[in-house]
């Protein structure tokens, strides 16, 4: 009796926010200021700019928030909660109300 492969399907994790929040990549710690100054390992700039990787339901049909997946914005980190999900890359999902600015390119 021929035995039938077993296939092994990997299912796709995925983060989404839930009632007014998004979620963020944050950018990484600059480690060079404007002025050339190489900094030491030991000393972290915080950096609050990321990018939406994705936007609640919610907040995605209310015309009250313009803002989008991968729209590079501006949060203030304070009540950012942290998601440990992917080793690379440093997640978090933002309430909206801590998302301060949007950065827009001027045509």
């Amino acid at each position: 009796m021929a035995e039938k492969a077993k296939t092994q399907t990997t299912a796709m994790e995925t983060v989404e926010p839930l009632g007014e929040r998004v979620l963020i990549r944050k950018d990484e710690d600059k480690k060079r200021t404007k002025g050339g100054i190489e900094l030491p390992d030991s000393v972290e700039i915080p950096t609050i700019t990321g990018r939406v990787v994705a936007v609640s339901a919610q907040i995605e049909n209310d015309d009250d928030f313009p803002i989008r997946q991968y729209d590079k914005v501006l949060f203030n980190p304070k009540h950012a909660i942290p998601v440990d999900f992917e080793s690379d890359n440093q997640l978090f999902v933002v309430p909206i109300d801590d998302v301060v600015a949007v950065f827009r390119k001027v045509k």
